[in-house]
This record gives C-alpha cells, structure tokens and sequence, in this order.
C-alpha cells in the first residue's frame, strides 16, 4: 500500500468544493450546539474507522445528545441519538442546496434542532449565499471522496507521531471544516493580545503564542497538496533559519511566512512518513526557538513523559 497515493488538486476540485461545503454545513452545526472550548477545539472534526465524525454534542442546548458522521466507505450522512435514533442519507446526488434540505430533515425527524445563525459558507468566495440556495455546486465522486479520507487518516496518524513528542500545552489533532484542513498546534503560555479589530475568530483561536503544524489538499493560493507550519506571532528571522528535508522552503502567505513541504515532493523519498515527521521537527524547532521555548524540557520523546519507563510500555 502506497502511503501517499497520488493526489493532485484539479483532479478532484470539483468533487472537493462541494464536498467543503457539505462539511461547512454539518461543522456549522457542531459549533453552534457543543459546549465552547478554548481557541474553538470544540470546533473541528476527528478521524473515524470509515470518515469523519462530529464527535456527540447537544445536552446543554436543550437538544438530545446527538452525533454526526460522513461515512466516506458507503457515502453516507449519519445523524443518530443516544437513544438508538438513526437517519441517513446518500452523499451522492446532491447538490449542496439539497444536502441541506436533507441533513435538516434528518435532524429534525430525530427531534433535534440543528439550527445555526449564519447558513452560509465561511471564508469561501460564494460566502454571501446562503446554503439553501447553492445548486451550482453538485460534484461528489465516491473515489475522489474514498482518496480524500484515506490520505487524511494516514496524515493524522503522522500527526498524533509528532504531537506525542511535546509535553506542553497542544490541541487534538482536528480536522477544521473552514479551511479544510488537518493540524496539531502547540501553544506556550506567552498571551499574545489581539485589537477587537481582528474579529473573534482569530482572537480566539491566536491568544496564545503557537507553532501550528498541518495538511491541506490545496487551493487557489497553492494548487497542489502540501504539509505546513507556521509560527504565531512570527519571530523576526524565522525564514532564516533552515528546514529539512531540502525541498521544504519558506514562502510569504498573508503577511507571514509558512514553512511548507509539498505531498508531491515527499512522495519522492524512500521513507515519506520519517521525511513528513522530519520537516514538521525543523519547522517547529525553528519557530519555539526564536519564540524563547524551552524546546528541550518540552520534549517528550515517543510520547513519554514518566523517566521510570524510558519509552517502554507500563501496560
């Protein structure tokens, strides 16, 4: 089994916009009916056996606690209650004014309400349309949306590697239905105070001084799928500093820098899982070194943090 298939961009874009959509309809949901939690973890979605899943949510909204998850295996939308209550639908064949109509309906017939306060996409070029009235984006292709969720659940178990070698304050490993992206992100305790000007979303999400590490498939800013970090704020000097493996570079991205390693060229090397754990290493050593981190008594190599066990299994 090859770990990174290949993938490209306009191979699946049309297939990839409207599922983002499908997912910013569902993501919306989560957000506006789990309970809030600090620089919006409660937001994204986590990695299942066959997609992705919600995670449970309701109870302190008023809703039963309910649970939504795209089955990327049999191409289906699943809404089901803690009480056994189950409704699904076909991903394919809908556009996205229809998948809503339907996930709404399923909810419904669940006794949940899923309703949400701004029924439009976030942060994408249609942002002004509300979903219900989206017929132009019909595209969903059961092998481009297997290949999506395969490649994602192989770069979240590389992700969970290089979580487990920090000991200090880090998100999940979540994939974020905005941006449709996956990522890790490690904080320091430094506050990084944000004008009101900046809006809640990026006052919520950058209180903290990070270094964020992650995925995407790509867009119209960086056709092509890539692995990333950045540093938040950035550090003067921090493109100065050198990153591994050799085709990873730095490149401006609104008004910063990202370090970025692209899927084509760790494809390439002979160990693309070490190659992919190697930049990710370089561009976060680069990052909490210029910050100030105390980069070594933060380290937690294989995930261990106990000095007794030395790496070996206490189980």
């Amino acid at each position: 089994m090859e770990l990174f298939p290949p993938f490209p961009l306009e191979e699946w874009n049309d297939t990839k916009q409207t599922l983002h959509r499908f997912e910013q309809i569902v993501g919306k949901v989560r957000l506006h009916h789990s309970p809030r939690r600090n620089h919006w973890w409660n937001a994204p979605f986590h990695l299942t056996g066959s997609g992705i899943t919600t995670r449970p949510m309701g109870l302190v909204d008023g809703n039963p606690v309910f649970t939504v998850d795209f089955d990327f295996v049999r191409h289906r939308l699943i809404a089901t209650t803690i009480d056994g209550g189950e409704v699904s639908f076909p991903l394919q064949g809908h556009d996205v004014a229809s998948f809503y109509l339907a996930f709404q309906s399923a909810l419904d017939s669940l006794g949940v309400d899923g309703g949400v306060p701004d029924a439009t996409p976030f942060d994408l070029p249609d942002h002004g349309r509300p979903f219900v009235k989206d017929t132009e984006h019909a595209t969903y292709d059961p092998d481009h949306a297997s290949a999506y969720w395969r490649i994602l659940s192989r770069v979240n178990l590389i992700l969970e590697e290089f979580a487990a070698g920090f000991s200090g304050k880090t998100s999940p490993v979540h994939h974020f239905w905005h941006t449709f992206d996956i990522a890790v992100t490690r904080f320091s305790s430094r506050v990084v105070p944000r004008p009101e000007e900046a809006g809640g979303v990026v006052r919520e999400a950058y209180s903290r001084e990070v270094v964020s590490s992650g995925f995407w498939f790509g867009d119209d800013k960086v056709p092509e799928p890539c692995f990333y970090s950045y540093t938040a704020p950035e550090p003067e000097g921090l493109t100065d500093r050198p990153l591994r493996p050799d085709a990873a570079e730095w490149v401006e991205s609104g008004g910063g820098h990202l370090a970025l390693y692209r899927y084509a060229d760790a494809r390439e090397e002979d160990d693309p899982r070490a190659a992919v754990l190697d930049f990710l290493e370089s561009a976060y050593r680069a990052g909490a070194t210029l910050a100030g981190w105390d980069v070594d008594a933060l380290a937690c190599p294989r995930g261990v943090t106990d000095p007794y066990q030395g790496g070996r299994s206490g189980v």
